[in-house]
């Protein structure tokens, strides 16, 4: 990736370092660039200290042609940036009566009187070039010094990205011809990194320069990602989908989704194609599970409903659980997680089913059943196919891959008996 157009990001806030905000901003930004082709190699995080930011400025020079900078330009006195980059490129403040109209304009529809600091944003350095800040007051600003271009806009996720999409990209695409960059990612289940690293050896090795193979593990899945970069963008993309095929057929037995689509797409796409609908039944999973379904547009058309059923109670009254075996032998059971698949699909009426109960911790466990015993129930009303777990994290983590490990067992059930009538 020698030839490539490189952009480092730098996002001003102690409240980002305090992690009292969670910089969404650096990966929406990484992805929108991404999409044109500029790539994002550095992410930079400092606090509102005008040394510190000073530093970066200067560090990042040295290796990107594109610095873009988000955060500290509000109107109060910890908003630091605005009067740093003034003074970085050698300019003196002015203002922009077009700035100034915008500026007034909002605090008119607003109906809300204007200060002297709201009125303070409409100066900016004489040595930039005012960028349009359609949702908020403070206008971006573009920088150029020794073939680098510096961006300023507003920490506000809004209204960088109406920035970025508004004027920023275009007016970058104007100055660069960035590289093409294409991505192909399969999801994989079942195998670990290393396993699938030893499988994959011969392939890796025999990859061009210009193409790289990643790795993202998450916990029971791996995501695999071919990414090329090259000047010829149709050339690039037959290649990088050649080797993409490659790779499913050398990876069929563990492949998921042959693209970056999320699990609950998978089986989403699978029961919308058979006409078909699920309900679950969640006892340690509280509900992530629905709340997972239901998260895709448009899941009403395959998501009948779920029922929680946390307590004894209400196992016994909601999906008909027997009293004496959950007594036998405990909820987290092969024989509960039975009884409540069946419980929920005769309640729900659908053609599927998931039904979860286990330990998630930090209580709760007994000398057989320690935290992150998972009992998983998929089925229909001819089938169920069951599945303990023994995960070993947090709480939180334990309800994730749950979630994760129950949904893939309805993917491999649903294809399994793709052929029994429902």
């Amino acid at each position: 990736m020698s030839n490539q157009i490189k952009c480092s990001i730098i996002t001003i806030g102690d409240e980002l370092l305090i992690g009292q905000t969670i910089d969404t901003n650096s990966a929406w930004i990484g992805q929108a660039l991404n999409k044109v082709g500029i790539w994002v190699h550095r992410r930079v995080a400092v606090g509102d200290v005008k040394q510190d930011i000073i530093t970066a400025l200067d560090e990042e020079n040295k290796r990107s042609q594109i610095i873009l900078i988000t955060g500290g330009l509000g109107p109060t006195a910890d908003d630091i940036t605005k009067p740093l980059l003034c003074t970085y490129f050698n300019g003196k403040m002015i203002v922009d009566e077009t700035v100034l109209a915008h500026v007034k304009n909002i605090f008119t529809i607003l109906k809300r009187p204007m200060l002297e600091s709201n009125l303070k944003q409409a100066e900016v350095p004489d040595v930039c070039t005012v960028i349009n800040n359609a949702k908020g007051t403070a206008p971006g600003m573009w920088f150029e010094k020794n073939n680098v271009v510096y961006v300023s806009m507003p920490g506000v996720p809004s209204e960088m990205k109406a920035m970025m999409e508004n004027s920023v990209i275009k007016m970058l695409l104007q100055k660069f011809i960035p590289n093409k960059i294409v991505h192909k990612t399969i999801l994989t289940a079942g195998m670990g990194e290393s396993f699938i690293a030893e499988r994959l050896k011969d392939f890796e090795a025999a990859l061009p320069p210009h193409i790289k193979l990643a790795y993202l593990p998450n916990y029971s899945f791996v995501r695999l990602r071919l990414t090329g970069t090259a000047n010829d963008s149709l050339f690039l993309e037959n290649e990088v989908t050649e080797l993409h095929q490659q790779l499913k057929t050398i990876l069929t037995d563990i492949t998921i989704a042959d693209s970056d689509t999320p699990l609950e797409k998978v089986v989403a796409d699978l029961l919308l194609q058979k006409n078909a609908t699920v309900s679950t039944a969640e006892s340690c999973t509280g509900g992530y599970i629905a709340q997972t379904i239901t998260s895709m547009a448009g899941s009403s058309a395959y998501y009948n409903g779920s029922i929680i059923a946390y307590a004894y109670d209400a196992k016994e009254d909601n999906l008909g659980v027997d009293h004496n075996e959950l007594v036998q032998y405990g909820a987290v059971s092969e024989t509960v997680v039975t009884q409540m698949l069946k419980g929920v699909l005769q309640k729900m009426k659908t053609n599927y089913a998931i039904a979860t109960t286990g330990i998630m911790g930090p209580g709760g466990a007994t000398a057989d059943k320690p935290v992150g015993t998972v009992w998983i129930a998929v089925g229909n009303n001819n089938k169920c196919t069951t599945k303990q777990f023994n995960f070993r994290w947090d709480r939180k983590k334990n309800i994730e891959l749950t979630t994760l490990n129950a949904l893939n067992m309805l993917r491999e059930f649903i294809l399994e008996t793709r052929s029994e009538e429902l």
